[in-house]
């Protein structure tokens, strides 16, 4: 008798739980939220009673505050690197092109010193206006290597700066290397200035050829026109 009271009360508590679960169904349709609730008092019932609906989460393990900043640290050095990279590349480059600009113009005031007296005079004003037309060019780089320069030498003191900081973090690596990432930056762009030092050096000395050979045509014209003039005209009365 015990046997069939057990079996008629589990057979009576399925029939409720079905009706309980048809209710709720029947109402999630009409009201997702109702049904919601309905869902989360089921849930804390189970997890109160026996823990059923506990989810195994795998949790993070704590991070310590030195932990942090030395991977704050880190991504400073990583950032600070690539604005570094980008910004030395930019004035290497505008160094070379101003370096080329130079040189161009070099080649074109010594062609025009070479053909004094030999040219037209339409051929002469169009060599000057190409000269010109450089020289702008070369002012116009000039001011490029200036600006790109000036943000360069600001990536370099915010690497250094990121550097010190990722050191007294405790992120040595990082330290370092930016700080080798620094060094390579620096002569690099010491090898790209020589070449631009040497290109300038080479214009000043032309500038100088120009200056010297302008007056010795100066003086030849002069020298033939005062051979020109008849006898007459140079002697005393």
């Amino acid at each position: 008798m015990a046997t069939l009271r057990r079996g008629a009360a589990y057979l009576s508590f399925l029939r409720s739980s079905a009706r309980v679960l048809f209710s709720c169904r029947k109402s999630a349709v009409q009201k997702p939220g109702r049904w919601t609730n309905v869902l989360y008092t089921s849930i804390t019932s189970l997890t109160v009673a026996g823990g059923l609906c506990a989810v195994p989460f795998k949790q993070v393990d704590n991070l310590s505050h030195d932990s942090l900043i030395r991977r704050a640290a880190s991504l400073v050095t990583d950032s600070s690197s690539t604005f570094l990279s980008q910004t030395t590349l930019a004035l290497i480059d505008a160094i070379t092109e101003y370096s080329k600009a130079v040189h161009t113009l070099i080649a074109l005031q010594r062609r025009y010193l070479t053909s004094l007296g030999k040219l037209s005079p339409a051929e002469e004003d169009s060599i000057w206006q190409v000269i010109i037309g450089q020289r702008a060019k070369v002012n116009d780089r000039q001011d490029e290597c200036k600006r790109f320069e000036s943000t360069w030498v600001s990536a370099v003191k915010m690497c250094e700066t990121a550097a010190e900081a990722a050191y007294t973090s405790g992120a040595e690596h990082a330290s370092v290397t930016m700080r080798t990432n620094i060094q390579v930056a620096l002569s690099q762009v010491d090898e790209a200035q020589k070449l631009s030092l040497d290109a300038d050096k080479k214009l000043a000395e032309t500038k100088v050829m120009e200056i010297e050979r302008m007056a010795q045509y100066a003086a030849s014209l002069q020298n033939n026109d005062e051979e020109e003039v008849p006898e007459a005209y140079l002697r005393e009365d």
